[in-house]
């Protein structure tokens, strides 16, 4: 009998995949949800190249969560690239396998999870493409959907929210970056990467008591510092007062910070130092570590995240495909943490 999963249809990753998982820790959360196929059903460099090789779909109609590519670049300030990340990044994802070696989270036993595609923006004006993004997430948010973001620049998180904010009123926010993106404007441009949660404040879009910057650095414009962020009330977090550390103990206070009001990540992969991504259009020395990375996103579980994204990506400048690698595991490490995922027994150590 010919095996379902290898028809042609699966291979070409058009179709959800219904997936019976082996019996494992997780049997008691078993169910027929799609899943990344194993390299015994479908080799890594076969299939369509989507986002951890999961189904590609159109609508994000019985979707728990998906995720969706910003291909833009044009709110950059110096390097572009980031239009490349999206698809870079789901070509480094085929590394990735279903479950969480060590929180143990089965996402895909948990959570109906597909790739439906790219935004279909405009390369040739910036300001339309808020109009673009914020219609394209209101129309994943009315379903219940929640969006995991491949970007792209960090402008996009602005129209993001925006729709976040219209579903669930002002959110908490855990923003982790090299750069706090509070400028008001640069050559009198009110909008690009540099700008976006200064505009979310503008807009009421942020519980601005439950922001937390962390990860931030390098040489600045002004003498003020973060001084702006911290009189709106967010909590900053330079990266020295990172170094040499876990942040689990941070993040247990942030936790408690956000409560259970709904809560946004927006991870910048310039936080991490350039030794890890240097595949970003910003890098400053002296950033996180991919494990203190982890302890951040690991953290934020238990809270009511309503979307993520992951941002600055830039192939131009990632010759070993290694930045897209780490943003690839961090989203994954986002879907492990969205309201809803269950989780199998923990080994003893």
């Amino acid at each position: 009998m010919a095996n379902p999963l290898l028809s042609s249809a699966a291979i070409a990753g058009r179709h959800l995949l219904r997936v019976a998982h082996p019996v494992s820790l997780f049997t008691r959360f078993a169910k027929t949800l799609a899943a990344p196929p194993t390299p015994s059903t479908l080799p890594r460099c076969a299939g369509i190249t989507s986002m951890m090789r999961l189904p590609v779909r159109d609508s994000v109609r019985e979707l728990d969560a998906c995720f969706v590519g910003i291909p833009l670049d044009i709110g950059t300030s110096n390097r572009p690239g980031t239009r490349f990340g999206p698809r870079q990044i789901r070509n480094e994802s085929v590394l990735l396998r279903r479950y969480n070696s060590f929180t143990w989270a089965a996402p895909f036993e948990s959570l109906a999870v597909a790739d439906i595609g790219d935004v279909a923006v405009n390369l040739y004006n910036l300001k339309d493409n808020i109009r673009i993004i914020r219609e394209f997430y209101h129309n994943i948010l009315s379903s219940g959907c929640r969006p995991l973001t491949l970007g792209g620049d960090h402008t996009i998180t602005y129209p993001i929210l925006q729709a976040i904010a219209k579903k669930y009123g002002p959110v908490g926010l855990v923003h982790v970056d090299a750069h706090d993106d509070t400028n008001d404007s640069v050559a009198g441009e009110k909008v690009y990467h540099g700008s976006p949660f200064r505009r979310c404040v503008d807009e009421g879009l942020l519980d601005c008591k439950r922001v937390l910057q962390i990860g931030l650095r390098g040489s600045l414009l002004q003498s003020d510092g973060y001084d702006w962020s911290i009189k709106q009330g967010f909590r900053v977090v330079q990266a020295e007062h990172c170094w040499y550390k876990s942040l689990a103990p941070l993040m247990e206070e942030v936790a408690t910070q956000m409560g259970t009001g709904p809560v946004y990540i927006s991870f910048d992969i310039d936080a991490l130092d350039p030794a890890f991504a240097p595949g970003t259009g910003t890098p400053e020395i002296g950033g996180l570590t991919p494990p203190q990375a982890l302890e951040i996103i690991r953290g934020c579980r238990g809270m009511n995240i309503v979307g993520c994204d992951l941002v600055e990506v830039s192939p131009p400048y990632d010759t070993t495909g290694n930045t897209a690698l780490v943003g690839a595991n961090l989203l994954f490490e986002m879907l492990c943490v969205l309201p809803g995922v269950k989780y199998g027994n923990l080994p003893p150590n």
